[in-house]
């Protein structure tokens, strides 16, 4: 039976009531999506962070899933949109519609209108209509006629791809990859994994039987402490840092931005809460590096560098970037 959802969260945690909330939260996703705990957890990082999320990975490795897991375990509004050539910007943000009773335009809101929105292979959609996204992503609103439409918080954005089709896609411009806190990738599950899976779903889909164990205020509150956790000015300036280095590096083009080095920060203190600290140390702005910088920085195509080894690349400027000392 799924954990009931726990009371809901009024007043500020300590560091392991934090903890705990955060990973109720990852094991109910993980019912469902087995042997990915990492992914799960920036996943659930990427939520409570007040990012988006892009999965990158081959049909049939469980990236839909992942996305359904997470909306059944936050009681919030769940909208998945299919991404096909043929999708027009209006049918993802909504617009004005003629009401013949009143005589007057009326708007009428789209899917992207809820709380966690799945944008489905997201690299079949044509340029302009993935462009609608842009404006909601990054501040959590839509503008039509001149008028702005706040979406409610929290708004999560969670996209799929497959990056080995290229029939019929649309690569994501730099300016849509930057707004995602984080690119993750499935893989493929070992022999045992794969078993478990198959088991679990020979009579029923697990993920129609999970309940919510984490509601909208809770969110809220919980991102917010998030970012209330301590870090040292030492600490900030590694992660300034690290994506400045991507910047200068001889095997990239175009480096992290401002925006990367905000997401680095937040997705740190996420990891610093996950092992039950008040405080941000070097090593999670380490391990937050590789899905938060990889998909920002644009290889330079004239040293050999591909899309892939972009995390090799971002590995290498961690490694070179000294690790400052750090007192608590």
């Amino acid at each position: 039976m799924p954990p009931p959802a726990p009371p809901a969260l009024t007043e500020p945690m300590d560091a392991t009531a934090l903890q705990a909330a955060m990973q109720r939260l990852i094991d109910n996703i993980g019912q469902v999506i087995i042997g990915k705990r990492e992914v799960i957890e920036f996943l659930t990082l990427g939520l409570l962070s007040g990012g988006h999320v892009l999965i990158e990975d081959v049909p049939g490795t469980g990236k839909t899933m992942l996305a359904r897991a997470l909306a059944r375990s936050v009681a919030g509004q769940y909208k998945r949109i299919q991404f096909t050539p043929d999708l027009l910007p209006a049918d993802i943000t909504g617009a004005p519609v003629f009401n013949l009773k009143s005589q007057e335009f009326e708007f009428r809101h789209g899917p992207v209108f809820t709380n966690i929105l799945l944008a489905d292979e997201i690299n079949r959609g044509t340029p302009r209509t993935q462009s609608s996204l842009l404006e909601c992503m990054e501040e959590q609103r839509i503008t039509a006629d001149g008028i702005a439409y706040p979406l409610q918080p929290p708004f999560f954005v969670i996209a799929t791809q497959n990056p080995v089709e290229h029939y019929g896609t649309y690569p994501l411009p730099e300016a849509q990859l930057d707004r995602f806190a984080m690119r993750l990738g499935m893989g493929y599950p070992t022999l045992e994994e794969e078993n478990a899976i198959v088991a679990s779903r020979l009579v029923a889909e697990p993920v129609e039987d999970l309940q919510p164990v984490m509601d909208l205020a809770q969110v809220l509150v919980v991102r917010k402490q998030l970012r209330e956790l301590h870090v040292d000015d030492k600490v900030r300036d590694y992660a300034i840092r690290v994506c400045a280095g991507t910047r200068s590096h001889r095997d990239i083009r175009l480096g992290a931005s401002p925006r990367a080095s905000i997401m680095l920060v937040r997705v740190a203190q996420g990891i610093a809460a996950l092992r039950a600290r008040d405080y941000v140390i070097p090593q999670d702005v380490k391990q937050a590096a590789v899905p938060v910088l990889a998909h920002r920085v644009v290889a330079n195509p004239y040293t050999g560098t591909d899309a892939i080894s972009t995390a090799d690349v971002v590995r290498e400027v961690v490694n070179d970037v000294p690790v400052p000392v750090v007192g608590r």
